[in-house]
């Protein structure tokens, strides 16, 4: 199958001009190329949060049968806990991965390496074990400061090809898919949350910034828990972990 949308244009003027009819059905497109390309090893990394329930709804509009993972640790607030339990009772081809070493609270010394053994390496197993060839993301450049350098289609692994279908969605396009298909949404967004991480590294804040309650006073502001800044299919001995 091959991929019949223009990959060479600006994003900020994509996300800009298309609307949101328009970007619905790129990222079918998108979806569409991809597990027609890598057939069930295109995965979703479901996050539970807004973007990636756009995400597996559109991915299971385009193929029922999609496998997708959940990466849960021992500090998601109890509504992220029963919003994953409700939503793998209903979604059976969705996988929960987890790390079952204790770090305490790591998260209050050293939040980068919390994040290191409670989100990177579940991933990485996830990737090992499910066979990913394809990993599929929630990801929008119109998200963070941190997230501004992404493509819809990009190979930053070894042999793994990430894809960001929503990537030019603005964060009211996200809602806006949400409401029309009636897709459900854990109720922590009803409080003022905006991006939902674990529950002693995410605040409510009136930041601009969708992403600057994570990590909020510490280095990590803002910024990433590392699994779409870290290799997740090389070889141990050929990581770089940071």
């Amino acid at each position: 199958m091959s991929l019949g949308i223009d990959q060479e244009t600006d994003l900020k003027e994509l996300v800009d001009s298309l609307h949101f009819a328009e970007k619905v059905e790129r990222a079918k497109e998108l979806l569409a190329w991809a597990f027609g390309k890598y057939g069930d090893k295109a995965v979703v990394a479901n996050s539970l949060g807004k973007d990636s329930m756009v995400v597996w709804d559109l991915a299971k509009k385009v193929n029922p049968g999609v496998r997708g993972f959940i990466v849960t640790t021992p500090y998601k607030p109890p509504e992220t806990i029963k919003f994953m339990y409700d939503l793998v009772e209903t979604d059976k081809n969705l996988k929960i991965y987890k790390s079952d070493q204790d770090v305490g609270k790591l998260y209050e010394t050293d939040p980068d390496k919390c994040c290191q053994i409670l989100k990177v390496e579940p991933v990485r197993r996830a990737v090992e074990e499910m066979d990913v060839d394809c990993w599929i993301t929630g990801l929008r450049c119109t998200e963070g400061r941190t997230r501004t350098d992404y493509k819809e289609i990009e190979e930053r692994d070894v042999d793994l090809i990430k894809l960001n279908p929503i990537l030019l969605f603005k964060e009211r396009e996200v809602w806006q898919y949400l409401a029309v298909f009636g897709v459900p949404t854990n109720e922590l967004y009803g409080h003022g949350y905006r991006s939902l991480g674990c529950a002693p590294c995410t605040k409510i804040t009136a930041d601009d910034n969708e992403r600057a309650g994570r990590w909020l006073d510490t280095s990590k502001c803002g910024g990433e828990c590392g699994i779409h800044t870290q290799p997740l299919k090389a070889a141990v001995g050929e990581r770089e972990d940071v």
